[in-house]
């Protein structure tokens, strides 16, 4: 069974810090790409970041970079997502995703090239 569990999400006020945790169990984790994206209501849900298996590549979309770091512990079967300065606009559920393959795709990850997703976490920041 594959499976994907979020976690470290929660209220914080604008200009705080979360860290998200993604728990991987029942699949080769190290071989795959790892992904995490949000989506705020009535929104579509985009891509925040990628990780690559090794963890030798990353990418962000660009209203996180300089703000938010993606790493991961192949040793763990965990990614985390450390985000920083974090804003209002910030607010939504965010889930982590996992390709299928161990490179991240295009320029920020897209929803339909990854496989497996976990259930998501809520993050919500306060003016």
């Amino acid at each position: 069974q594959l499976q994907l569990v979020e976690s470290g999400g929660g209220l914080v006020q604008s200009g705080g810090s979360l860290r998200l945790s993604c728990a991987a169990s029942g699949f080769a984790w190290n071989r795959r790409a790892i992904g995490w994206f949000r989506q705020a209501p009535g929104k579509e849900r985009e891509g925040v970041s990628c990780i690559s298996n090794s963890g030798g590549s990353t990418n962000y979309r660009d209203s996180v970079k300089g703000r938010s770091t993606i790493s991961r512990d192949n040793v763990n079967n965990t990614v985390y997502l450390q985000m920083n300065r974090l804003n209002p606009a910030a607010t939504a559920t965010y889930y982590c995703a996992a390709r299928a393959g161990p490179a991240c795709s295009g320029y920020v990850p897209r929803p339909p090239d990854y496989t497996y997703w976990g259930q998501g976490t809520q993050v919500t920041v306060s003016s």
